[in-house]
């Protein structure tokens, strides 16, 4: 995953759902995108392998003014959020698990 733009905090309340423990994989999607499916996939994985980290979808097109004021202009595009809640790493496009295990690291 690569760095791209990082810093800003989201709480539950402005994300809609809870945060990891240790680390949340926020993921925004929208309803024709392919790469989004496999991405939900990894995510749900490494989620399910790694204690404590959560992975929350988020539907780009129904929480635009969100994904605006992150600065979503494509999806997937994920965000690793640390457990206060701030964006340590973002990438779009789809990710390998690895890389997102490493952007983990970072977060924890």
């Amino acid at each position: 995953m690569d760095g791209g733009k990082t810093g800003g905090t989201l709480d539950a309340a402005r994300l809609g759902a809870e945060l990891g423990d240790r680390a949340t994989l926020v993921q925004f999607s929208s309803a024709f995108c392919q790469p989004c499916r496999a991405t939900r996939r990894v995510l749900a994985e490494v989620a399910g392998m790694v204690e404590g980290v959560a992975h929350v979808e988020i539907d780009a097109e129904a929480r635009l003014e969100l994904a605006r004021s992150l600065g979503i202009s494509r999806t997937p595009t994920v965000l690793v959020l640390d457990a206060a809640g701030r964006v340590v790493r973002r990438a779009a496009g789809q990710p390998r698990t690895a890389d997102v295990v490493a952007a983990l690291g970072q977060a924890m």
